[in-house]
């Protein structure tokens, strides 16, 4: 069913911890919108871990991202701070004499988050990720007022990590879109269990859950998702 857009909405994606699939399944996500017909743009604003290319520094999530939207933007609107250190990304910024800021960041942002009909924009690492000294990348989707859909690493303690990210952006006073389980270890013990604990914990949709997959590709990402739930938040 392609759908028509009402207005234009748009997601902060965060994760329970670093390296559990983020922009993996924000590229599933778009995919997913833009076979329903809908437009799409994304945003990585904060990027640590790029490599240097003969147009500047490239990260590898920001070009998943450029690859799968539909919005002709160019990488430096996906990702105005490219950062080289695989390093937490306020101290790789004071090791380059670059300052973040929530402010200049969120000016970055504003101009794509209006220009398509579905918009994701990632953050880096988990929830309270610093930028400097008084701001972290969760001031940033306060700053913007965006609702988040957390992706939760399921490995040993996801339990306790999705819940305390989900604690920890209810009291900043965001709301919480959804979760989806990005099965990130294939050797999970009881994996189904640990599944059924979050959908009994987190009051919350389940978005979906994607297996662990050989084939990490967006396209096969967006088939695991829950078609109904995942409707409501491109309507």
């Amino acid at each position: 069913m392609t759908l028509k857009a009402t207005t234009k909405k748009a997601f902060f994606i965060t994760g329970t911890d670093t390296n559990v699939g983020k922009t993996l399944v924000a590229a599933g996500l778009l995919v997913a919108a833009k076979n329903k017909g809908l437009t799409t743009a994304a945003l990585k604003p904060v990027a640590a871990g790029c490599e240097k290319t003969d147009e500047g520094l490239r990260n590898s999530d920001a070009l998943l991202l450029q690859s799968v939207i539909t919005q002709p933007l160019a990488y430096e609107q996906i990702n105005p701070y490219a950062l080289e250190a695989a390093i937490a990304p306020h101290i790789a910024a004071q090791q380059e004499k670059r300052s973040l800021s929530v402010d200049r960041l969120s000016g970055f942002c504003r101009g794509v988050l209006s220009s398509a009909d579905f918009t994701l924009l990632e953050g880096a690492g988990g929830w309270r990720v610093p930028l400097n000294a008084r701001e972290t990348l969760a001031d940033l989707a306060k700053n913007l007022q965006l609702p988040v859909i957390i992706v939760v690493g399921v490995r040993l303690g996801c339990i306790n990590h999705a819940l305390l990210t989900f604690e920890a952006i209810v009291r900043d006073g965001l709301p919480v879109a959804g979760w989806v389980a990005n099965c990130v270890d294939p050797d999970m013990p009881v994996l189904q269990e640990n599944i059924d604990s979050l959908r009994a914990r987190l009051p919350i949709p389940c978005l979906g859950v994607v297996p662990f997959l050989a084939d990490q590709s967006p396209a096969v990402v967006a088939n695991y998702f829950d078609e109904t739930e995942v409707q409501k938040i491109f309507e």
